[in-house]
Order: C-alpha cells, then sequence, then structure tokens
C-alpha cells in the first residue's frame, strides 16, 4: 500500500514535517494520529475540512485517526491566529456540541472498536491538580522559547492573558497523554500549531524518551486571497441546518479557476492521474471539472442523495452542464441527471401576504438573500436583483402572485445566490 505521507503530500496537505525520512518509516507500519477540534459550535466549517480529509487519507491507508475535541482547551482559549479569545462554553454545551461533531465527522471516517475515536480532552484536564502539574509538566518549558513562537509573538501585540498563556503547556500535554494511553506518535494541524506540537514532541522525548512527530497544513486561502470557506454572507458550515446542500454545492461550483486542480486534490478522493488532466483546461471544459468537484465535495458532506439533488437544482436554475467528464470518470456524477428545483433554499410565504404583494427589498432580506433591507435596496438600485430571471429596476416594487410559477418565485442576487419562495395557504 502506498505511504500515507506521499498521498499527503502529493495532494498538497503538507506544510511542514518533523524528520520526514522517520516519518515515513514510522507510517509504513499502522500508526495512531491525532487532530484537535473546537467544540465551541454544534458544526464544522469548510475550514475544517483539509484536517478532516487529511484524517480520512490516514484511515484509508490503514491508520487509527483519533479525534481530540477541546472540551478542557476550550474551556480556556486558544490564542493561535485569533485577536481575542474564544468563547467559553459550559461542559453540558460542549457536551452537546461533540456528539454533534461525531455525527458530522462520520460521513469521513469510520468510528469502533479498532478504528477511529473520538475523544474529549477535558477528560484528562480537568482532573489535573496545578502544583503537580507545574512540577511535572511545566519545568520542562521554557518561558523564552514559548515567547518566540508565533502564536504568542501575534498575542503580544494585542495583549496575551495567563490563562492563553497556559495554552502550549495544555496542548502538549494532550500530545503526551494520548502517545502514553493510545501509542499515538503523530499530531496534525494546522501551520499555525506547528510551535505547539513540536512542543509536545519534545515534551514527550523528555518524559518517555519516544520519538514522535509532527504535520502541519498549509494555512489555505483562495486564489483571490480569501480565507477557506468564508463568504459574504458568513462561513460555509458542514451542517445542512446552517447552510443547506444547495449553497454548499454552490460554493464549490464557483471555485476561481486557479484552484480547481488544487481544490481536487484536497477536497476529493478523486485519483490523481485523473485530476492532473484537468490542468491546462479552460472556459467550458473546466467548468465540467468545477460541477464535479461541487458534487464529491457535497457528496462527501450530505450523501449522494443531497448531492444529487443539488447538482440537478444547479443545472435547473442556472442552466449548468452536470455530465461527468471523461477526464475524471472516477467521479459518480449520473449522466442522466433532470433538471430540478427541490434542493433551491425556499421559503414558504403565506399567500395572503403575496396577494397584496411583498415589497422586493423587504423579501429579498426577509429571505437571507441579502443581510438587511438596507444592503437589498442597495443590490436592486445597483442591477444585481433578479425575479424570475427579470432585472429589478425598482427596489420597493411589490412582488407578489402575478409572479408565482408552478415552482414558485425564483430570486437571484448577482449570479451566485438563489432563493425560491412558495405561496402557503
Amino acid at each position: 500500500m502506498e505511504n500515507v505521507f506521499d498521498v499527503l503530500n502529493e495532494r498538497g496537505f503538507v506544510a511542514q514535517a518533523s524528520d520526514v525520512e522517520a516519518l515515513r518509516e514510522r507510517l509504513g507500519r499502522p500508526t495512531s494520529c491525532y487532530i484537535g477540534f473546537d467544540p465551541t459550535a454544534d458544526s464544522l466549517h469548510i475550514g475544517s475540512m483539509v484536517p478532516i480529509m487529511a484524517l480520512a487519507h490516514m484511515q484509508r491507508c490503514g491508520h487509527r485517526p483519533l479525534v481530540l475535541v477541546g472540551g478542557g482547551t476550550g474551556l480556556v482559549g486558544d490564542p493561535s491566529g485569533k485577536t481575542e479569545m474564544r468563547r467559553m462554553l459550559t461542559a453540558e454545551q460542549i457536551r452537546g456540541n461533540v456528539d454533534a461533531l461525531k455525527a458530522q465527522l462520520s460521513r469521513f471516517l469510520e468510528f469502533g472498536d479498532g478504528k477511529a475515536l473520538m475523544l474529549n480532552n477535558a477528560d484528562w484536564l480537568l482532573d489535573l491538580r496545578y502544583i503537580e502539574f507545574l512540577r511535572d509538566i511545566g519545568r520542562h518549558f521554557s518561558v523564552n522559547r514559548m515567547l518566540a513562537a508565533e502564536s504568542y509573538k501575534m498575542r503580544l501585540e494585542t495583549g496575551l492573558n495567563f490563562i492563553e498563556f497556559n495554552y502550549m503547556l495544555l496542548q502538549a500535554y494532550d500530545f503526551y497523554h494520548l502517545a502514553e494511553e493510545y501509542d499515538c506518535v503523530l499530531q496534525m494541524g494546522g501551520n499555525d500549531q506547528w510551535g505547539n506540537i513540536v512542543a509536545g514532541i519534545e515534551l514527550i522525548r523528555r518524559k518517555s524518551g519516544r520519538e514522535a512527530h509532527a504535520i502541519t497544513f498549509p494555512l489555505l486561502t483562495t486564489a483571490s486571497g480569501a480565507k477557506m470557506g468564508k463568504t459574504a454572507a458568513g462561513a460555509v458550515w458542514l451542517s445542512a441546518s446552517r447552510t443547506s446542500p444547495f449553497d454548499y454545492y454552490q460554493y464549490w461550483i464557483n471555485t476561481d479557476d486557479r484552484d480547481v486542480v488544487r481544490f481536487l486534490k484536497l477536497y476529493t478522493f478523486l485519483p490523481l492521474l485523473e485530476i492532473a488532466a484537468v490542468e491546462g483546461l479552460q472556459g467550458q471544459e473546466l467548468n465540467a471539472a468545477k460541477t464535479v468537484l461541487a458534487y464529491e465535495a457535497t457528496l462527501l458532506t450530505h450523501g449522494r442523495e443531497n448531492a444529487l439533488a443539488a447538482c440537478e437544482a444547479a443545472s435547473g436554475v442556472f442552466g449548468r452542464r452536470r455530465l461527468a467528464p471523461d477526464l475524471l470518470p472516477s467521479s459518480g456524477i449520473p449522466r442522466d441527471v433532470r433538471d430540478e428545483t427541490q434542493a433551491v433554499p425556499t421559503t414558504d410565504v403565506e399567500r395572503h401576504r403575496l396577494e397584496e404583494g411583498i415589497p422586493a427589498f423587504e423579501l429579498f432580506a426577509e429571505t437571507g438573500l441579502c443581510e438587511s433591507r438596507s444592503a437589498a435596496r442597495r443590490l436592486i438600485q445597483q442591477g444585481g436583483a433578479y425575479v424570475n430571471d427579470m432585472r429589478l429596476r425598482e427596489f420597493d416594487l411589490r412582488i407578489g402572485v402575478s409572479h408565482l410559477r408552478h415552482d414558485g418565485i425564483l430570486l437571484k442576487a448577482g449570479k451566485k445566490k438563489i432563493h425560491r419562495v412558495r405561496a402557503m395557504n
């Protein structure tokens, strides 16, 4: 079987790695690895997809992923890349979020005996005795070296409190605990976590004399410089209740041309030889590859039925090609996709309101196509709003029953956002 380090490296997951030759040798046999996830919400977002996919590749290559949720460190705050401390939650809130995250991650990982595990660091951190922790763990850390870490240097400019200062020790202790209890010798994470992961490697070496390893992922932005998973409307979540499968699909299909090959490598399991065939494509052929990317990414997160419905809806509403191109034969997109709009985000409005007519700017705000009524006014005045493919010219035009079609009223904000309004008796 191919060494998973080579798989991750060739697909663009590796930014830094510790002692590559020793790491490749270790990954030549079954290895436990872990990544930490923040449990301060009941859903992850697209920004978490790189670590999720990395764990999935590890499992596919015969290794055991440990998903660590920071129920203990979530009560403290991670200074890495943040301008302020994270929101502190109660233990009950964190337990609810952990259950939701496990259900979400089960689409990507197989949990069970001898397979992936989900662990909560609150199980060991909350029972630590402070004096013993300082004596046994704290003495191995140099304050000068800690302050030199990039994550701390960034926070020193805006203010670093003592609670946050302890975070490196706690994350290092997590790695040490997992090495002792689960034979975990590899931690992976974002490139901003390099200093914390190396601190854990050093702690393991000092405390038990064992060798441990690190892999960090590049901090991804799109070709336009935007943060991965961020849109004008906010984060793109993996939860269908926060971001509908249709909107999730739309995020991927609107990928910048320059990002298509990179994203196919990172966010799908399609073979690299097939993805290589996409390089150099332009125009309609590249649009077909975007359809594959959107379908495969939605398939992983929301399942085949939702991915297919989103693909059908996008084709019906926007007239996109949906066929799986021969240059990517492993894609699961069926070739006989029908034109449907059932996956389009929909709001049911009482019929009597449509009979009276609803001012366009109010309806665009009510459906969430615009953040506010004033934003809706601006969109309409700038010519970016449509009703059933008709450009709106007046922000207070009343939208009502005269606009109803068999599938409702289709509202569009620009070329990428769409919402359907249906009459409700």
